[in-house]
């Protein structure tokens, strides 16, 4: 093996300004291959990125909400085809807002599968009413049981099944692993995933200690842009070449409250750490450590395309090309359609600030990148780190 390539890429982002700094880990069958770093942590201090540093995960997080959900699959405490209503009464009877304005009774009700392959018709909107009622509820700590079960007042976008909606299905994930295991999310996790494989550096909330070792974050904001858009929205689209890196301190927008454990968002890690769970999904579903989280059966669940002809329409962003999506990671299953150097079935998710994580059980390889950096320019990078990893093995 040899990592100069990815190297070499990892140094022309920082000189075309695609990231202040940026880090990696790379492993193949449980044993680290290449580590890098380069660039600022932060520009102001001209900081070096180490690859110690804390990064928000962002949506990486997804990956260890639909692990924690399937240990519930593989318990039978759910199963895909339930209807949600059977664990959060509160979806019991949804309703529709189409897009001429009409509200209408849904005729399908929402399932287990449609969280976690986001096709539950849910949105990605915190600013809704439900938001506003938990908040009042709660008196502003955001319980994650109990914002789940008011999400359920927001209107669906369409009929459950209908199409693929990036959307808040995750947090709902969360939310019913939750209520049915009777813990906390984070407790949940902390106790069948994070202990158990030795993560030792992942939370769901930044502390004072952490806030001390994380790396500066970002927003890339393209020239003439105010900078005010969507964060959802920046991760599907982001084109400019040319802008600047606006500081925007430690937040992650996504945790509503100290209470709110965000299965979409929520997780602080360092790539050393976050690679653990990486490793163990490509040792179908073992860490390094011996201990096992899921079963080899479940992570070939989790990497098999969930979506049928009509929903693979509405999963579309660009840097998914040649990817369907399984339960709740992206899969490939079109090499020459994604211009892909990937196996089939190999698998993972990205972050809003520019964190990645690839995993491919066949050869045994594990890769998070990370740089922490708003508006990340995922359609650039993603598919390049990809394709530079596999050329260096």
């Amino acid at each position: 093996m040899n990592f100069d390539k990815l190297k070499n890429l990892m140094e022309h982002f920082v000189e075309s300004d695609h990231a202040p700094g940026n880090t990696i880990m790379v492993s193949v069958e449980g044993k680290p291959v290449f580590e890098y770093s380069c660039g600022y942590s932060d520009l102001q201090k001209k900081t070096q990125m180490t690859g110690k540093e804390y990064f928000n995960m962002y949506s990486c997080s997804k990956i260890t909400t639909v692990t924690a959900a399937l240990q519930l699959l593989e318990q039978g405490k759910i199963l895909l085809t339930d209807p949600l209503y059977d664990y959060i009464s509160e979806y019991k009877d949804m309703y529709i807002k189409k897009e001429n304005g009409e509200i209408v009774k849904a005729e399908k009700d929402i399932t287990v599968k449609n969280l976690f392959n986001m096709t539950a018709g849910l949105t990605y909107n915190s600013g809704t009413d439900a938001f506003k009622k938990a908040r009042e509820l709660t008196d502003g700590k955001m319980n994650t049981s109990i914002v789940t079960r008011c999400i359920a007042s927001d209107l669906l976008s369409f009929e459950p099944g209908e199409r693929f909606q990036y959307s808040l299905c995750h947090d709902v994930l969360a939310g019913l692993v939750e209520i049915v295991s009777g813990k906390k999310f984070r407790d949940y996790v902390k106790e069948n995933i994070f202990e158990p494989l030795g993560m030792n550096n992942s939370v769901y909330h930044l502390t004072p200690e952490i806030e001390k070792n994380m790396a500066a974050q970002y927003q890339f904001v393209p020239e003439g842009n105010t900078g005010n858009f969507d964060m959802v929205e920046a991760q599907k689209y982001g084109r400019a070449k040319d802008g600047t890196f606006v500081d925007v301190g430690f937040g992650n927008s996504h945790i509503h409250g100290e209470e709110y454990d965000s299965g979409g968002a929520g997780i602080i890690t360092t790539v050393s750490d976050y690679i653990k769970l990486a490793e163990a999904l490509a040792n179908y579903g073992t860490g390094t450590n011996g201990e096992r989280i899921l079963t080899p059966a479940t992570v070939e669940l989790m990497r098999t395309n969930t979506l049928d002809e009509n929903q693979i329409k509405t999963f579309n962003w660009r840097q998914l090309a040649g990817y369907g999506y399984g339960l709740g990671v992206r899969t490939m299953i079109d090499r020459a359609g994604g211009g892909s150097l990937s196996n089939v079935g190999e698998f993972g998710w990205g972050g809003a600030a520019g964190a990645s994580v690839y995993i491919d059980p066949k050869i045994g390889l594990a890769a998070v990148y990370a740089k922490h950096t708003l508006n990340p320019r995922e359609e650039y990078y993603q598919p390049r780190v990809r394709n530079t990893i596999y050329s260096c093995l």
